[in-house]
């Protein structure tokens, strides 16, 4: 089993930054995919970036490209997001998400994190 807390939510203006981090606990979590996804009011979750377990290969959604980043410690056995250039239609509840070693990410990952609130104002 593994547990994943995120942190790092909050309010921020139009074009401001935040970085979410994810902190991964439990039983060989250092080898897990680990990835990103956010659903905001009325709509569906969705994927919003990945990273491997090594750190060395990562993978955006097309909407996220140019403006976040996702990068991983493994000493920490945390994954962060660096957002920049957030948008209002980025509000979303974004969510932690790994996935047992040989299984990707997405669509569905493994295990989840609680969320933590991503709001930004025009």
């Amino acid at each position: 089993q593994v547990q994943l807390v995120e942190s790092g939510g909050g309010l921020v203006q139009a074009g401001g930054s935040l970085r979410l981090s994810c902190a991964a606990s439990g039983r060989a979590s250092r080898w897990y995919g680990m990835g990103w996804f956010r659903q905001a009011p009325g709509k569906e979750r969705e994927y919003v970036a990945s990273v491997n377990w090594q750190g060395q290969n990562s993978h955006y959604a097309d909407f996220v490209k140019g403006r976040f980043t996702i990068s991983r410690d493994n000493d920490k056995i945390t994954i962060y997001l660096q957002m920049n250039g957030l948008k209002p239609e980025d509000s979303a509840v974004y969510y932690c998400a790994a996935s047992n070693p040989g299984r990707a990410v997405t669509p569905n990952p493994d295990y989840w994190g609680q969320g933590t609130q991503v709001t930004v104002s025009s």
